[in-house]
Parts: structure tokens; C-alpha cells; sequence
């Protein structure tokens, strides 16, 4: 059973879903002198519905030593943060941090929730854009 279908209807009502692009991260490149820069590539367009970060989120949060504007996002999918063992994650969501402002680049730093067609992850503010 998709509860998440069902009251999502609901959830819309009281806080509407946004625009976003989801940059999948594919690596790295090595440059001569051996700095590593990750490479992206554009994924898709979805909805996503962004949420104020609660305190047991914070102190997961915390405890990785994250600092910065934090969000939390639900989509549909599944989306990874830094993923150490099979040199993943990492990956880019594009949206305005308050709705009709200029689009911002988040990383993608924890997954809070995953199921079979949706997902939790917190998100961290880039002083930098990335391009694709």
C-alpha cells in the first residue's frame, strides 16, 4: 500500500510542492596537480516538497558535523548522500531557498527515510553553483 500517495494530496494542501532539478553526481575528475572536482549530471525535473529540519534531525546532523542552512526533502526516488564504500552519493538538488527566489544549489548530506518510492534526505546550502 503507497500511504505516502494517499495523504499526499493532503500534505500538498498545507505545504506546496516546489520545483527542482536533481543532479546525480557520476565521480570525479583529477586535475594535473591532483585536485578532485566532482562531476554532475542533470537527472530530472521533479516536485519536491522541502520542510524545516526537526531536532532529531539536527542532532543526526550534528553528530556528521554539518554546518549551514539545512532543509529537509521528500520526492518520489531515492537519493544518496556520501556514500564512502562504493564511491557514491553526493548528489545536487537545484531550488530556491523560499519560494520566487533565485534557485540555490543543496547537497545532498543524509538520508533520513527510504522506501520503495520515496524518500527523506537532508539538504545543505552551496556557497557555489554547480554546472552541468
Amino acid at each position: 500500500m503507497n500511504l505516502h500517495g494517499i495523504v499526499r494530496t493532503a500534505i500538498k494542501t498545507v505545504n506546496p510542492e516546489i520545483d527542482a532539478t536533481l543532479l546525480k553526481n557520476t565521480g570525479n575528475t583529477t586535475a594535473n596537480d591532483g585536485k578532485r572536482t566532482p562531476v554532475y549530471e542533470k537527472h530530472s525535473d521533479v516536485k519536491i516538497q522541502v520542510q524545516g529540519v526537526s531536532s532529531h534531525d539536527l542532532q543526526h546532523v550534528d553528530s556528521l558535523n554539518i554546518q549551514g542552512v539545512l532543509r529537509k526533502v521528500y520526492l518520489l526516488g531515492n537519493w544518496a548522500g556520501a556514500i564512502r564504500a562504493d564511491q557514491s552519493g553526493g548528489d545536487i538538488m537545484k531550488f530556491p531557498q523560499v519560494p520566487g527566489a533565485d534557485v540555490q544549489d543543496w547537497l545532498v548530506v543524509a538520508v533520513t527515510e527510504t522506501w520503495a518510492d520515496w524518500c527523506a534526505v537532508i539538504v545543505c546550502l552551496q556557497s557555489t553553483t554547480v554546472t552541468v
